[in-house]
């Protein structure tokens, strides 16, 4: 390695100046691909365009992709090249609107704010506490472990889902296996979805598991739509199977117009805005920074991609 890394920034490096700036504070020089070692991919999307760009400059040894959903890129990472992605840059804000979503449900914000009157017809039906709550989390990584920490003063027992139960989450009151999904969702006043999509995940709320949780129960996802199966969830939504939902991400997505999830009195849905690119700017940039370090001296990266794992 060389203490001044040759790093490209595509597509577009002209509108990342930020991006070339977080390349040159971490000892970086910016160059077109044709020079390059590294490479940071400014979009989350068109693995098309990365994989033609790759196969045109096969020097490039590292590739670093913006956010931690890489479900999109993973049949491009078996290449021998070295991939890290956004995995726990944005623990933080994410976290934040998963708690957001929580207080907001439980305490039936979203059905008081679509009124045009003062009414409390319902006030005894609508209205938990998170304080004391028993929250079940699926997922292990940044968000999770993020979102445990911000719970801690609400007094709330925790579960975390992960694929291995022996390999605990920092700050949970308890770690499980997926294979005791159902368990766990029965026992929770509130499941917030925090996994990475993976074929083993994808549909991992179904009518199944939302039946397994209370009727008081609130499903809260920041992680990816298509960990719900979204017909099944409407149906438990107007059975009031479950309590609620607060959905940040949807199958499909963007939610369509006209959509039941829009009008039910239960859901909250945000546009995807658990990270914002307010917020992601700083936080990337800082990442990019720290990896064009280690990568002019040889350490080991951050976010590194487990290309057998998918994430």
């Amino acid at each position: 390695m060389t203490d001044h890394p040759s790093i490209a920034i595509a597509p577009e490096p002209a509108r990342n100046s930020w991006l070339a700036d977080a390349v040159e504070a971490g000892g970086g020089t910016v160059v077109d691909p044709a020079d390059a070692t590294g490479l940071v991919w400014a979009i989350p999307k068109h693995p098309e365009r990365l994989e033609t760009l790759l196969a045109e400059h096969p020097d490039i040894e590292w590739v670093q992709l913006p956010f931690a959903g890489i479900e999109t890129f993973t049949y491009l990472m078996d290449d021998g090249r070295t991939w890290t992605c956004g995995k726990g840059v944005y623990a933080d804000p994410v976290a934040e609107l998963a708690l957001t979503l929580l207080l907001a449900g439980m305490r039936g914000v979203g059905t008081y704010a679509r009124r045009v009157s003062w009414e409390k017809a319902d006030a005894n039906e609508l209205g938990h506490n998170l304080i004391g709550a028993r929250v079940t989390i699926l997922g292990g990584g940044g968000i999770a472990r993020s979102l445990i920490r911000l719970l801690s003063g609400f007094g709330v027992t925790t579960t975390a889902l992960r694929r291995r139960a022996d390999d605990a989450v920092p700050g949970a009151d308890r770690t499980l296996g997926l294979d005791r999904l159902h368990g766990a969702l029965a026992d929770a006043d509130a499941v917030v979805l925090a996994l990475a999509m993976t074929p083993e995940t994808r549909g991992i709320i179904d009518a199944a598991a939302l039946d397994a949780m209370g009727d008081h129960a609130w499903l809260v996802n920041v992680a990816r739509g298509p960990h719900v199966v979204t017909d099944d969830l409407v149906d438990a939504l107007v059975d009031h199977r479950i309590g609620g939902a607060g959905l940040d991400v949807t199958d499909p997505e963007p939610l369509p117009d006209g959509h039941p999830l829009w009008s039910l009195p239960n859901v909250i849905v945000t546009p995807h805005v658990g990270n914002t690119p307010a917020m992601a700017v700083p936080l990337l940039g800082a990442r990019v920074t720290k990896n064009v370090r280690r990568f002019a001296v040889g350490d080991e990266l951050i976010g590194l991609v487990d290309p057998d794992l998918g994430y």
